[in-house]
């Protein structure tokens, strides 16, 4: 049997840690009249580290620097990214520190994401950090000028081509993101975050209605199924069932559907609230006695549960022409979890499809 290969460790930077260190490398620029080929930056989390720098220079009161980031094993659709801080003096301003988005910095065209509508997509805190760098190597220099900070990321409009940034409204290129500074290699923050935030949007458009997804070919599907839908309903949740709802219920979502295949839902119903494949196994006892349930008979029983996958109870249900019967239970057993974790709080609807993308099933929760 093949071994599975061991996940990386080595831990990597935001785009807003790469972003705080160009700015701050720039800004000792002006002050030094020559841009560090390195410099030591200070994270979110209080923690100092050193960044290499690159394409630094100084002429006319405009520094420009570059930090290259280095997503660790944890490797997305940023990693390798040029986080460009070009500063310069803001005459007879003094203290003002004045901070702008460039090419490739996501455009916020939609309430709900805690930023100002047609301002640059830079998060609260990577902003924060980058200010308080800024202010940092300055020093004097603020008591008689102020400073314009623009963060820019060369071919970040075709990064953001590969996020959700669209359907939340951040248009033209990527966030700046990151609460600590450190990206820990497969802990998926940043997507966990993405979760919440496709929530929040979806619920401060006034939509009461939210659709939970468990991947692209379960989103295709209930896009489909449900096209009278705003686009901003649909949110790609992943393994991160818990912040979907706990976030539904916080920001009053009325309406929740739910679209998965027979492995996560599984998991949904056995009461997993984070369905990653390496966190919790799935129980083939509940897959078997959903199958016995719906009339499978007791040797076929056996064999699921002795399984390893979920989708082995389903291909036998399917063979036995149960395959309806028996995702039908299975959507029942969803919603009564969730119902008894969530009491009167949404209405729910599972819809469910095969590997393919095939609509199986639907079941709502006033369902007999």
């Amino acid at each position: 049997m093949e071994t599975q290969k061991a996940k990386g460790t080595r831990k990597g930077y935001t785009t807003g840690a790469c972003s705080a260190a160009a700015a701050r490398a720039a800004t000792l620029g002006l002050v030094a009249g020559q841009v560090p080929d390195e410099i030591d930056c200070r994270l979110p989390n209080g923690q100092v580290v050193r960044f290499a720098v690159t394409e630094g220079y100084c002429a006319d009161g405009h520094a420009h620097a570059v930090v290259v980031k280095d997503a660790g094993d944890d490797p997305d659709v940023t990693d390798k990214a040029h986080l460009t801080a070009d500063v310069r003096v803001l005459p007879d301003n003094p203290d003002a520190v004045l901070l702008k988005g460039g090419e490739g910095v996501g455009l916020v065209t939609m309430r709900g994401l805690g930023l100002e509508v047609g301002g640059p997509a830079i998060n609260p805190v990577p902003r924060r950090n980058i200010i308080d760098n800024v202010r940092a190597a300055a020093g004097s220099l603020l008591s008689r000028d102020g400073l314009e900070v623009t963060i820019s990321v060369p071919g970040g409009e075709d990064m953001a081509k590969r996020t959700l940034n669209a359907r939340l409204g951040i248009l033209n290129g990527i966030s700046i993101l990151g609460t600590t500074g450190i990206v820990h290699p497969y802990s998926t923050a940043a997507f966990r975050a993405s979760v919440i935030q496709g929530v929040e949007v979806a619920a401060r458009q006034g939509l009461d209605t939210v659709v939970l997804t468990t991947g692209g070919r379960t989103e295709k599907f209930v896009m489909r199924e449900l096209p009278e839908l705003a686009q901003l309903c649909f949110v790609q949740m992943g393994d991160f069932l818990r912040y979907a709802l706990d976030t539904s219920v916080k920001q009053g979502i009325r309406h929740v559907v739910i679209g998965g295949m027979v492995g996560k839902l599984t998991k949904m119903a056995q009461g997993e609230t984070i369905t990653h494949a390496g966190r919790n196994a799935v129980d083939t006892d509940l897959v078997a006695d959903i199958a016995a349930a719906v009339g499978a008979p007791p040797e076929i029983c056996a064999e699921i549960r002795a399984a390893e996958t979920a989708r082995f109870g389903a291909e036998q249900m399917e063979q036995l022409g149960l395959a309806y019967a028996f995702h039908l239970e299975l959507g029942r057993r969803v919603i009564s979890t969730l119902a008894s974790r969530y009491p009167d709080k949404f209405t729910l609807k599972v819809l469910i499809c095969d590997f393919e993308g095939n609509k199986i099933a639907e079941v709502n929760q006033d369902h007999d």
